[in-house]
């Protein structure tokens, strides 16, 4: 049997940075404390969601991936723990390029990569097009030392296509971390991630964070993981700062995949179409 304890961490936005690198360097002692390998961090984990509005000074906070102060650091810590962590921060590639972004460290601190959120949402309270550009660099899967991984960030999880690439580029855990406020999609955050769940044979771990920021909605955490049936094996509350932990065991992917034989009677010679409509 191949397990590994993967953890979710769920954090109230806080608009000083130090204040909320030192908030997540305490979660993620804890998670590893409770024995999981791989961490993941909300998106744009070291600030409030600032892309609820258009204000230039948002731009201070982005930094370069991997040389900047934020990723060297969580390298460190990694390094310490032995673990896996899918850091997302903002971050800028040269003067007018900047892109929401996750970094991936290995448990022995080495950085693995990047993956840049490709689909930019564009609405009241989700203002993203006024700071990033489209994520270029595709869907990479990272083999770290626990498992196979792949990543796609908030609003990506309302396209099927970011998830059903990386699973057929072997990624067994996919990460969604969010900054998604209750309102319109609350009732898609159980429905779709469970469903690339159940349509890919992978687990997915799926992470929002708490309180209330600058527009004054409450974001709803629940952050969950789900299995490969799509069912629920461990989720967060809807409003306090904490540590979700769940134990993947990676043989159900074979499991479900001899059951659901999605992969072997896909038809993509006859999927051409879509890239032209």
């Amino acid at each position: 049997m191949r397990k590994v304890r993967c953890a979710l961490i769920q954090t109230k936005g806080e608009k000083d940075k130090e204040v909320m690198i030192e908030k997540h360097e305490d979660f993620i002692r804890k998670a590893a404390k409770r024995g999981a390998k791989i961490i993941c961090l909300q998106e744009l984990f070291y600030s409030i969601y600032f892309p609820a509005e258009q204000d230039l000074k948002w731009f201070d906070l982005a930094e370069p991936i991997p040389d900047g102060p934020t990723v060297k650091r969580m390298q460190e810590l990694a390094k310490e723990l032995n673990v896996v962590l899918i850091v997302p921060i903002f971050e800028v590639e040269k003067p007018g390029f900047y892109y929401n972004t996750a970094a991936v460290i290995d448990a022995d601190g080495r950085y693995l990569g990047k993956y840049r959120k490709t689909h930019i949402p564009h609405v009241k309270g989700f203002w993203e097009k006024f700071y990033f550009r489209p994520g270029n660099l595709g869907y990479p899967v990272f083999d770290t030392a626990y498992a196979k991984i792949g990543i796609f960030i908030c609003y990506d999880r309302h396209f099927p296509e970011p998830a059903r690439i990386l699973a057929l580029k072997g990624a067994e855990i996919l990460f969604n971390p969010s900054a998604t406020t209750a309102g319109l999609s609350e009732y898609l955050w159980k429905l779709e991630q469970r469903a690339h769940a159940v349509a890919n044979g992978v687990f997915v771990g799926a992470i929002n964070r708490v309180g209330v920021e600058i527009t004054g909605d409450p974001f709803y955490g629940t952050s969950y993981f789900c299995d490969p049936y799509g069912n629920i094996i461990a989720e967060g509350s809807r409003d306090k700062e904490e540590v979700i932990v769940a134990d993947l065991d990676l043989d159900l992917i074979w499991e479900v995949r001899k059951l659901w034989q999605f992969f072997r009677d896909r038809r993509p010679e006859t999927y051409e179409e879509i890239t032209k409509l």
